[in-house]
């Protein structure tokens, strides 16, 4: 049997391409980057609160005071923005 061999040419279009359509829906759907950068902010937030209980919470319970606290920042950041800019929703 004979192999069919692709020209590095065609491999690096398509290579090219795929990067291209990868960008392109990045920039459309913002949610997963801002769940990275949440979870990525909750690496600093984490420590600190599983610090300042005094370890009498554990790391997963510090973990989710850490994702609650960023979900109400969040959340009551973006109904300020409802309440005082109607017209942008």
């Amino acid at each position: 049997m004979k192999k069919h061999l692709v020209p590095s040419q065609q491999i690096s279009a398509q290579t090219l391409e795929t990067v291209t359509e990868i960008w392109d829906e990045w920039r459309r759907q913002k949610l997963p980057l801002y769940l990275f950068l949440a979870m990525c902010f909750n690496l600093i937030v984490a420590p600190m609160v599983y610090a300042t209980t005094g370890e009498t919470l554990s790391r997963p319970q510090s973990w989710a005071l850490g994702l609650l606290g960023l979900v109400v920042v969040s959340l009551s950041t973006y109904l300020f923005f409802v309440m005082f800019v109607p017209e942008k929703f």
